[in-house]
């Protein structure tokens, strides 16, 4: 078994095909009756043997997937209530049921989290970002450090999934610094008889294979060593897992001079151009594009270092689609501050807030090559702003080049790209096996699971299933 992507998701997974087993804790209380009841049916069979279907029906939260709710429940019974009830999931050791698998990815295990400005504090509170039995919170007392405001940073983040993966004795299965360029199907007797022809024959599509020979899909990138050279690689496996999540391709606007140097689409871009000092308090403003949260970043980044700010976004500020609409106040103070900004600060009324300019309901028409950009409001009427920079901060999108199709064939709409709000992945809900593929896999925001807390539902039904597959649990 393959899994492209190291983050959360792939490192979850791991853990479960390691032979770390969960079972219902005898002497423990869930305060769901239905499901206590359920789990003191077989107490002695693991959760992972179990028909996940069953155990997970009638329960409701903040998940469309229904095993993402019962893994969430059952690691943090009354979380969502503001309580701290343990776990009632015991874990055992059991070597002779583990996997053989490979996960892959670029940056050390965590994925984009080592890509995200470390100061950076979590969406979620700090208690949901922990893997299975593992609290986070008590890794964090260890450290000597705590949560702010319940919420920590991506910095600590980064460095528990790092200690998760060498705590729990996964290093064996991960290759960090690889690239997969390419994920096909070929058949098994072409594999063994070496034969390449065919095997560039079938590279168009998964899909393309000998109907009578076994099939497995290779698997093809490389590796990029100390000395910056690339190795290629190629694996061949029965079963792939996509837990790629969608840092890596922001979203373009698609428009005229988009493409211009001083134009940039992740946050990053302005933290470097702060710390290279090429941008400053004296500056011309920096545009921001977006209203999501990663915009909201940017403009509390610039704002700290006192930098200008032009911030441009489509919604009306009342749109109960915003986020900031959505979060507690109490919670999430730093959010609220922007969106109080956004609505007391327009170019149109002037308030209390320096060195930032709102323009709700505008979109972006140009970029020009003297750093002066075009935005027009919802009547057509047409500004121009000289700027420093430029951030395009309007989400983002899963890199499936190594795909046939960027993975189009696999989504619920195969008319349109894959995307982990409108479009993920065509997955069943209880194996998340592909609808369309059988032996491929997707997790995380490809599956349409957002949150660290619920991908690893994902990872449990995965792991379910891959155990059926190798009888190495009873039907």
């Amino acid at each position: 078994i393959v899994f492209s992507g190291n983050g959360p998701s792939g490192i979850c997974l791991s853990y479960l095909l390691s032979g770390y087993t969960p079972y219902f804790k005898r002497e423990s209380l869930h305060p769901h009756p239905i499901l206590q009841r359920k789990l003191e049916e077989v107490p002695e069979v693991c959760i992972l043997d179990q028909d996940l279907d069953y155990l997970s029906e009638g329960l409701e939260g903040r998940s469309h997937s229904p095993v993402a709710l019962l893994f969430d429940t059952l690691q943090r019974p009354d979380t969502d209530f503001g309580g701290t009830a343990e776990s009632v999931l015991t874990w055992r050791h059991e070597p002779d049921r583990a996997i053989p698998h490979l996960v892959l990815g670029r940056n050390a295990p965590g994925g984009a989290w080592h890509s995200i400005e470390g100061s950076m504090v979590t969406l979620s509170r700090g208690e949901w970002m922990g893997l299975p039995d593992l609290p986070f919170k008590e890794w964090l007392k260890q450290t000597k450090r705590g949560l702010r405001n319940n919420r920590a940073t991506a910095e600590d983040i980064a460095q528990y999934y790092q200690h998760y993966v060498v705590k729990k004795g996964l290093q064996k299965n991960f290759r960090c610094g690889t690239v997969v360029t390419s994920v096909r199907k070929v058949s098994a007797k072409s594999i063994s008889n070496h034969a390449q022809k065919d095997l560039q024959e079938t590279s168009d599509s998964l899909w393309n294979y000998d109907e009578q020979s076994t099939k497995v899909f290779q698997v093809d990138g490389f590796f990029k060593t100390m000395e910056g050279d690339k190795e290629p690689f190629s694996i061949c496996a029965e079963n792939v897992v996509l837990a790629t999540g969608t840092y890596d391709n922001p979203t373009w606007l698609g428009v005229k001079g988009e493409n211009l140097s001083y134009v940039h689409h992740q946050l990053s871009a302005l933290e470097k151009a702060v710390k290279n000092s090429s941008i400053g308090i004296m500056s011309d403003p920096v545009l921001i594009v977006g209203a999501g949260l990663t915009a909201a970043d940017a403009i509390l980044f610039a704002q700290h270092c006192n930098i200008p700010v032009i911030h441009v976004f489509r919604r009306r500020v009342s749109d109960p689609g915003l986020i900031f609409n959505q979060l507690p106040k109490m919670m999430y103070p730093e959010y609220h501050k922007v969106h109080q900004m956004m609505k007391e600060q327009t170019a149109a009324c002037a308030g209390p807030y320096e060195s930032y300019i709102s323009l709700p309901e505008h979109h972006m028409l140009s970029f020009g090559k003297d750093k002066k950009c075009i935005v027009q409001d919802k009547n057509g009427c047409q500004k121009t702003y000289d700027i420093s920079m430029a951030l395009v901060l309007t989400g983002s999108n899963p890199n499936l080049s190594f795909l046939p199709n960027n993975g189009i064939d696999l989504a619920i709409d195969r008319d349109q790209p894959v995307n982990p709000k409108r479009n993920p992945i065509d997955v069943d809900p209880f194996t998340y096996e592909c609808a369309q593929e059988k032996g491929i896999y997707a997790l995380g925001p490809l599956a349409g699971d957002n949150f660290v807390r619920f991908v690893q539902g994902g990872a449990l039904a995965v792991a379910s299933s891959l155990l059926k597959k190798e009888n190495k649990n009873p039907p």
